[in-house]
């Protein structure tokens, strides 16, 4: 069965446009958990513009299912990673003004970079993954740097499920998810995965381990909750 991972990104987001602990993370972490989740993400960035720093340490302590740590491998990025110690860390090689993760790594040009960095993690513990686009020559070479999974890129694959090309959308997924699993790796995916498209993508990729959903997810937990606080409201007023 595939494991679902909530990145709660956005929630930090919320929290940090108005001040204050509202929402507050360590409780939404909690429960989500509880509603059946079987993993917490998060990807802090250099200005901390939504998870900070922090929020990994304080979450740690509350988190019991699988706790997937997302970002550039930096220094500091990579200090907090070891200091935490979460389940599994998963590499982007984003830049720092980006608004979100826009492409996978390329594994042959950066190979002993991602080699040292991924052997400092896995001698702590920690297990990796490495995002990348779906390109069976970036699979190959995620493979030589002895990571332990990779994370599909799957941007590509939601645009043309939105337009109507499916098939051709999911292709180079089925493709790249083979050959992982041909070579010994686990296969995660995650970025614009959402109720409209998880079940067609589930159902063409193999051996589909884990799948991370952060925006889609709380967009669609604000819309299909909306009605029913608003009532609660509503309520509350008569």
């Amino acid at each position: 069965m595939t494991k679902l991972s909530v990145n709660i990104n956005k929630l930090a987001t919320l929290r940090n446009s108005r001040g204050g602990n509202v929402p507050n993370l360590i409780t939404s972490a909690k429960d989500i958990e509880s509603f059946g989740a079987e993993g917490i993400t998060i990807h802090p960035r250099p200005d901390e513009r939504h998870i900070r720093y922090q929020d990994a340490r304080d979450l740690k302590k509350v988190v019991t299912t699988e706790y997937n740590i997302e970002g550039n491998p930096i220094p500091k990025f990579i200090d907090l990673v070891l200091e935490v110690k979460p389940t599994q860390v998963t590499l982007v090689p984003d830049a720092e003004d980006a608004i979100t993760s826009n492409a996978g790594w390329d594994t042959l040009k950066h190979k002993d970079f991602l080699v040292d960095v991924i052997k400092t993690f896995k001698e702590n513990g920690i297990r990796t993954s490495i995002f990348v686009d779906p390109d069976v020559k970036m699979v190959q070479g995620a493979a030589e740097t002895g990571t332990d999974r990779i994370e599909l890129y799957t941007e590509s694959f939601a645009h043309d499920f939105a337009q109507g090309n499916k098939e051709a959308g999911i292709k180079p997924f089925v493709d790249a998810a083979q050959m992982a699993h041909e070579l010994g790796l686990g296969i995660n995916a995650g970025h614009d995965l959402s109720l409209d498209n998880i079940k067609y993508f589930k159902a063409h990729i193999p051996h589909l381990l884990e799948v991370s959903i952060g925006h889609a997810l709380i967009c669609e937990s604000i819309y299909l909750g909306i009605e029913n606080v608003v009532n609660m409201y509503l309520d509350r007023l008569k």
